[in-house]
């Protein structure tokens, strides 16, 4: 059976570094889905790798939009049946010197609501031996926030819908400026990539208790380090001390994990950065 992948966010950057390490990986009879929000930036991406002799297929997807969602859920059902791999990499950056209030409700919608629903669609296509990874950060640990908000992300027992409503009453907290008493991180990405590695861990657990789940999954968040690409090169400039890989280097880790071998064990619903495991707790 050929091999089925889908790439989130990658008409540029880490996404489409993605995408090419690993259709120069898989054999040519398999099948790498590109995903990308702007069909014109999709279509030129794919335009790219195909002038580099590779040949991923489009799908345009916004992870903010449930309808999206489902429409590449139903598409991969009628035409492949089920998938090896999903990366979910797209995510809302924010941006510098714009107020977290303008912006977090945008950045949650994508980055933490987006994540969960597409795992959530993309779980009755899972086959045996799938890899789900989603790409968040280093700073997606509870060592970032306050000792009081550490018990709102028990990833042991709560449910996506629950994790949701924290991550809404989060939202509310950074409009009504009331985020930085509560005890919440100044900086909004923080909470975000908290939130994604805990839907991460929520995923893979209920995959874990279920006994009709495939054999051989594993599921896993990644930080790619420090990235030289557009979203990040504001704050690279002002932290040039920070050493920062290509997107194509940091494809090489992050796929070494998409790609772990059959009958692997670990690591499951882990962080991984450079692989190695960051503690969640």
């Amino acid at each position: 059976m050929n091999r089925v992948a889908i790439i989130t966010g990658a008409n540029r950057g880490l996404g489409l570094a993605l995408v090419r390490g690993l259709c120069r990986q898989w054999e040519v009879e398999d099948t790498v889905y590109l995903t990308a929000r702007d069909p014109e930036r999709g279509h030129e991406a794919i335009d790219t790798l195909r002038e580099e002799g590779l040949k991923p297929q489009l799908h345009v997807l916004d992870i903010a939009d449930a309808a999206s969602i489902e429409s590449l859920a139903a598409r991969i059902r009628a035409k492949h049946g089920g998938i090896d791999l999903l990366i979910q990499n797209a995510a809302y950056a924010p941006l510098p010197g714009v107020p977290g209030g303008t912006q977090v409700r945008t950045m949650i919608q994508t980055n933490n609501h987006g994540t969960a629903r597409l795992l959530e669609a993309m779980r009755p296509l899972l086959r045996q031996g799938a890899r789900v990874l989603v790409v968040a950060s280093g700073f997606g640990t509870l060592a970032q926030l306050a000792p009081p908000l550490r018990e709102r992300f028990d990833t042991d027992r709560m449910t996506l819908s629950e994790l949701d409503a924290v991550m809404d009453a989060y939202v509310l907290a950074v409009e009504q400026g009331t985020a930085q008493d509560e005890g919440w991180p100044e900086w909004i990405n923080i909470p975000s990539k908290i939130g994604q590695v805990a839907a991460m861990r929520i995923f893979a657990r209920h995959l874990a208790q279920d006994p009709g789940t495939p054999p051989d999954v594993l599921v896993n968040a990644v930080c790619p380090g420090w990235t030289i690409t557009e979203a990040s090169r504001p704050y690279l400039e002002q932290m040039p001390h920070l050493e920062a890989r290509t997107p194509d280097e940091a494809a090489i880790d992050v796929l070494w994990l998409a790609t772990l071998p059959a009958d692997t064990r670990a690591p499951y619903s882990e962080l991984v950065q450079y692989r190695r495991v960051i503690p969640f707790r």
